[in-house]
């Protein structure tokens, strides 16, 4: 199940590879940034509007633009200097929120005639196209700074900085918005971007040259859009990923939960949203220590039927520390899956065609978060709470007895055949 040590240097070699490093805290403070935002234009746009439609337009103000940028990235970061793109999308992201925090402070106006919020969405708009940008490169460079003996290993622990940044980014916005107000949040959030693209071109890492000529933009896309479609174990991947998630997903349902089935308080709901993520960072720790080759693909689809009967087992529960640990358990199966699809696409994907490859990943991603909240309200709406959450998780399993089916060479997938 995991790879001798003697086989690829250990964490420690990982931890003492100053590009490795560098590129991890590009990746933290660039996330960091992004969830102090995230939390913080929530509480600033209901503050203004007192409407929870408006909550809900913040996610499309964001993904709409990520959606129609996410390809144009990859080209480009597979066209033009990878660290100067992350330097500037840090920056674009350090513009916007500089822009959100004079909102705040009064400087600018929330919004223009008949749109109270105009501005606001307009930099959350640009936020999505930055983020666009944000993981092609980190993607990109992963591979440059590592060893493909050390791809695994170093996705574990790769997978440990962006849980870690998922729990204490969405905790610090809150505490800051308490505390110092919204201008103050926004003001530090500004500072992990302009740190992070510091930190981003400042790296030391050697860029692949680029191409005397460059492809026509979308015959360059049409190409990594043909290599995800016609290599199995990626789009099996990607597609599991996507599909468990989309259905799977129960965060979005979390306040409901604890109010009707739970009967607890707001506290609960930081506990329970944590949950997932710590579960997560304790499954990448290990598998830091402890990088899967053989059998990945079979552990691969245990880990998301795992996920699926989690979520089950988490719509039946009627006691907070047991659903509490169902969603850490949940968390510690979407942890092997992560680890596993990220090193399946770097060990997998030619140099050459990081950057679209992993756009077309985050837009499979991507969907399948905005969309899972989507399909979880409106199955619950549907069916009821419990059993829409139910629902999900036999979909889940579903998903992966036809993605097995399907994607026999992932089923029967060793990692180091790829190397």
């Amino acid at each position: 199940m995991s790879q001798p040590a003697a086989e690829a240097p250990g964490v420690s070699a990982l931890l003492h590879n100053r590009g490795f490093v560098g590129l991890l805290v590009y990746r933290l403070l660039a996330m960091l940034s992004y969830q102090i935002v995230a939390v913080t234009v929530g509480w600033h746009v209901y503050e203004l509007t007192r409407d929870a439609l408006a909550l809900g337009l913040i996610g499309l103000a964001e993904v709409i633009p990520y959606f129609c940028f996410a390809l144009f990235a990859g080209y480009a970061v597979d066209h033009l200097p990878r660290r100067k793109l992350g330097m500037a999308a840090c920056i674009g992201l350090l513009v916007t929120t500089l822009t959100l925090a004079a909102v705040a402070g009064g400087v600018l106006p929330a919004g223009f005639g008949g749109f109270g919020t105009l501005t606001i969405y307009a930099a959350i708009a640009v936020n999505g196209v930055v983020r666009a940008f944000l993981a092609p490169v980190y993607m990109s460079l992963f591979a440059r700074v590592l060893k493909r003996e050390q791809f695994a290993r170093g996705a574990g622990v790769s997978s440990v900085v962006m849980q870690s940044g998922l729990v204490l980014g969405p905790a610090m916005g809150g505490l800051l918005v308490a505390w110092g107000g919204k201008t103050s949040a926004y003001l530090v959030a500004a500072g992990f971007a302009a740190a992070a693209a510091i930190a981003v071109i400042s790296l030391r890492v050697t860029e692949p040259p680029m191409p005397s000529e460059r492809a026509p933009v979308f015959k360059s896309i049409g190409e990594g859009l043909r290599f995800v479609f016609n290599t199995q174990v990626v789009l099996g991947a990607q597609a599991l990923d996507m599909f468990s998630v989309l259905f799977g997903g129960a965060v979005a349902l979390l306040p409901a939960f604890i109010n009707e089935i739970l009967h607890y308080g707001p506290e609960a709901l930081g506990l329970l949203r944590a949950a997932p993520a710590a579960g997560a960072v304790l499954v990448g720790v290990y598998l830091a220590r402890h990088p899967l080759q053989r059998n990945a693909g079979r552990i691969l689809l245990f880990a998301v039927a795992g996920f699926g009967l989690c979520i089950i087992g988490f719509a039946l529960s009627r006691q907070l520390w047991l659903s509490a640990l169902l969603l850490m358990m949940s968390g510690m199966c979407d942890g092997v899956s992560v680890v596993v699809r990220s090193t399946i696409l770097q060990l997998a994907t030619p140099d050459h065609m990081r950057g679209r490859v992993s756009s077309i990943n985050g837009i499979f991603i991507g969907s399948s978060n905005e969309l899972g909240a989507f399909e979880s309200g409106v199955a619950a709406r549907l069916l009821g709470l419990v059993p829409s959450v139910i629902f999900g998780g036999c979909m889940t399993l579903a998903v992966v007895g036809i993605t097995a089916r399907l994607a026999p060479k992932l089923r029967r997938l060793d990692l180091r055949e790829l190397h």
